[in-house]
């Protein structure tokens, strides 16, 4: 197992080196003019026109959350919106997932974007919730893949290659991702690059780029302690665990602000860490931690062994390989912010320097294993407003619909110019 690990850490980073290539060489022919680029106030007067149709379609979904792998009625509406703009339509991809391929009247590359569907269980808001609610923003997700389709549609003769459009089921079980990569739909596309965008606790017109860092993966561990004095050794065990964190987990809104500055910070406290919730229940002791950079799993996996070898006839299993990390390549991410800063000024783009929190894995990550790409938070701060109406999972998550057409006319300038060959 820590061998997979190890071996899949040497192909991420393969995979990033590769990157460099891929998009050298297409900067090479974008600077040689081969095919005209769609030019970007065409986009914006395009978003502009279907701005207030896809805010009523945004509440639409948001009325109507589904939970991981039961997202029936959304990859419906998904599906009807692609093939009103004209696209190639394939439904019940790796479950409920979407395709959706538009073909460009020129010659070109085919990039995907990355859209999930599903809502937040409500095991995972923050003090629990009811029922399952769009509170991780994939309402906010689905509206602007879907803005973006509609627009490089309706600029098809100008457009360049193929876009793929994958609407992906079950992120927050992240169970999704492999699943359409499982069902071939990067082979049988020929997928060269994926790019998505997540909504972040900054202001609405802001574009936090992550080069080099991303999301952390996640790794679980079950301590079972034996004789008449278990609960308590099990107890201590869960704290002794709980002590390797190098980082708190967020308990108050002036949490969130900290951890946010601090993912902004270069070499601070985020750049390098452990996150780790340890519980104690009779007498097993259950453990989920995070980590940056993802090699620590192998140590944090010794440091369990260590303090649970002190407990005579402890038993400590890991029960799957760790989910790996989401790693960004870093010159990826500085072509992206340049393209973002040329398209909408130079105060559009934040950069952050650690693996985002709030510690919350990303299945975007066996994407990114696979062929380059981009991760991108869209700020949706209100002017005013508390943090958590901007940090995913939280109950009183109200993200500013003013943040979807800006990211319809961020991604689909973007998308068209990667399209280019």
């Amino acid at each position: 197992m820590e061998r997979a690990l190890a071996r899949r850490t040497l192909l991420v980073g393969a995979a990033g080196a590769g990157a460099a290539i891929v998009w050298g060489a297409a900067g090479r022919a974008a600077a040689f003019g081969w095919g005209r680029p769609v030019a970007q106030r065409v986009v914006d007067a395009e978003v502009a026109r279907l701005e207030r149709g896809l805010v009523a379609l945004r509440r639409d979904i948001h009325r109507h959350p589904e939970a991981p792998g039961q997202e029936r009625r959304t990859a419906g509406v998904v599906a009807r919106e692609l093939r009103a703009a004209g696209l190639s339509v394939t439904t019940g991809v790796g479950g409920h997932g979407v395709v959706g391929v538009l073909r460009g009247a020129r010659p070109g590359r085919t990039v995907a974007y990355r859209a999930d569907m599903d809502a937040v269980p409500p095991k995972d808001i923050v003090g629990g919730g009811p029922a399952a609610a769009h509170v991780c923003g994939h309402d906010i997700h689905i509206t602007v893949a879907l803005g973006v389709a509609r627009v490089l549609a309706r600029l098809r003769q100008q457009l360049s290659g193929t876009v793929v459009f994958l609407f992906q089921p079950a992120e927050e079980s992240l169970s999704g991702a492999q699943a359409v990569i499982d069902a071939g739909v990067l082979e049988r596309t020929g997928v060269e690059e994926i790019h998505a965008l997540h909504c972040g606790p900054f202001p609405v017109g802001q574009f936090a780029v992550t080069g080099g860092f991303g999301l952390p993966g996640q790794d679980k561990a079950e301590v079972t302690l034996s004789g008449p004095a278990a609960p308590d050794a099990a107890r201590r065990l869960a704290a002794e665990i709980g002590a390797l964190a190098t980082v708190a987990l967020p308990q108050t809104p002036a949490d969130l602000e900290r951890l946010v500055a601090e993912a902004r910070t270069p070499h601070g406290p985020l750049a390098r860490y452990v996150a780790v919730r340890a519980r104690a229940a009779e007498v097993t002791v259950s453990v989920s931690y995070r980590c940056w950079p993802q090699e620590r799993y192998l140590e944090v996996r010794e440091d369990i062994r260590h303090l649970a070898a002190s407990y005579a006839g402890a038993g400590v299993s890991f029960p799957a390989e760790p989910f790996p990390a989401m790693v960004c390549p870093e010159r990826d991410a500085r072509v992206l912010a340049h393209h973002l800063r040329r398209a909408l000024g130079r105060d559009a783009v934040t950069e952050l320097h650690a693996a985002f929190p709030p510690f919350s894995g990303e299945d975007f990550a066996l994407y990114l294993e696979r062929v380059p790409g981009t991760f991108t938070f869209l700020g949706v701060r209100a002017p005013g407003a508390s943090l958590t109406t901007s940090y995913p999972h939280y109950p009183d998550f109200a993200p500013d619909e003013r943040a979807i057409p800006l990211g319809i006319r961020a991604m689909a300038g973007w998308i068209a110019e990667r399209t280019r060959t």
